[in-house]
């Protein structure tokens, strides 16, 4: 079995990480009622999404709000609880999937709404659900080499245009019940922004330190879910398989490098469904208690997921304890980064 990308940082803290939740509430119940009379017609049963995905609700922005609007909401709050100026910042990375257009990126109206300094680089990096994870090991990266002493890496999805326009065509006459498990997925989604605010730990030696972690492609899979802004389709089953094998041998060779097996305290995993949490818990062997769970009332927030769900919980855990960050992106990537609060 070939080796995974390992990834280590020596002066790298972090020192806030905020979330910032959409307002408006869409439970399941509600898409099951848009879709009853295509439920009846094609045989399928209204329950799908709590009952097996575990999403009783997610949440969309009102339509005005922009996803770098978003994401300026979650840098913004970062920035403010951390108390570092803005004109310090050295690089800001905005990893949104949702976009509006190709370019500009979304990091320049998130810049220019946060009133960076003309010398902060940024730019977008996209990996699919794993981009908040990515770009906090960029950051980590310009930061250990001493080129930086602060980034803020943000994210803003929404799901509201995406879930419109999926009832919609589910709702015509000529739709099947194979069309439905195609964009099961999409049902799922939700809306939310995070931002996480990395600094020097010889400059801010309370800040939690960010370790390091692995990295492993399985890049054979990048043709299970394909989406845009209009619809995403996915073999959700072969997705959720790939994805578990991925995740596996990547843990599995991990032991050279981190102590991960002997157990962490926490467990921060890409939120998807109650079946891909159960599964990969089960396949890692960790304790899914320690695994604190924001899909049920979330859905999946993307990149967002991950930051969001450590905010959540982050003034539960307590100074010293362990917490691994757990994310795969369709593609297929993985990867598990360290902190250590």
């Amino acid at each position: 079995m070939t080796s995974n990308s390992v990834l280590t940082h020596r002066n790298v803290g972090v020192l806030s990480i905020e979330a910032v939740e959409a307002p408006e509430v869409v439970t399941s119940a509600w898409i099951d009622e848009q879709l009853a009379v295509t439920y009846e017609r094609t045989g399928m049963k209204a329950g799908t999404l709590s009952d097996l995905a575990g999403i009783e609700s997610r949440r969309w922005w009102p339509a005005d709000v922009t996803f770098d609007k978003a994401a300026a909401l979650a840098g913004r709050k970062a920035l403010d609880r951390s108390g570092i100026d803005p004109s310090k910042i050295g690089m800001l990375i905005s990893t949104s999937v949702c976009k509006h257009h190709l370019e500009p990126s979304i990091a320049c109206s998130v810049h220019h709404q946060l009133g960076l300094a003309p010398s902060c680089l940024n730019f977008d990096v996209a990996n699919a659900c794993l981009a908040f994870v990515n770009g906090m090991q960029i950051a980590a990266a310009a930061i250990d080499s001493g080129a930086i002493d602060y980034a803020l890496v943000v994210d803003g999805e929404g799901s509201r245009y995406t879930q419109e326009q999926t009832i919609a065509r589910l709702q015509q006459p000529t739709t099947e019940a194979s069309d439905i498990f195609a964009e099961f997925a999409s049902l799922t989604l939700g809306s939310g922004a995070a931002a996480a605010l990395l600094c020097r730990m010889d400059k801010h030696p309370d800040a939690h330190r960010l370790v390091g972690g692995v990295a492993r492609a399985g890049t054979e899979h990048h043709q299970l879910c394909i989406g845009d802004l209009e619809a995403m389709y996915t073999d959700t089953h072969s997705l959720l398989i790939a994805g578990l094998d991925l995740a596996e041998a990547a843990w599995k060779n991990a032991g050279a490098d981190f102590d991960w097996e002997a157990g962490m305290d926490w467990y921060i995993v890409h939120q998807v469904s109650s079946v891909h949490t159960r599964l990969l818990c089960e396949r890692l062997g960790i304790d899914h208690k320690r695994a604190p769970q924001t899909f049920p009332t979330n859905g999946n927030v993307g990149p967002a997921a991950i930051p969001m769900t450590l905010a959540s919980v982050s003034d539960k855990i307590a100074p010293g304890e362990r917490v691994l960050l757990m994310g795969i992106g369709s593609g297929l990537n993985t990867s598990y980064t360290e902190i250590v609060w």
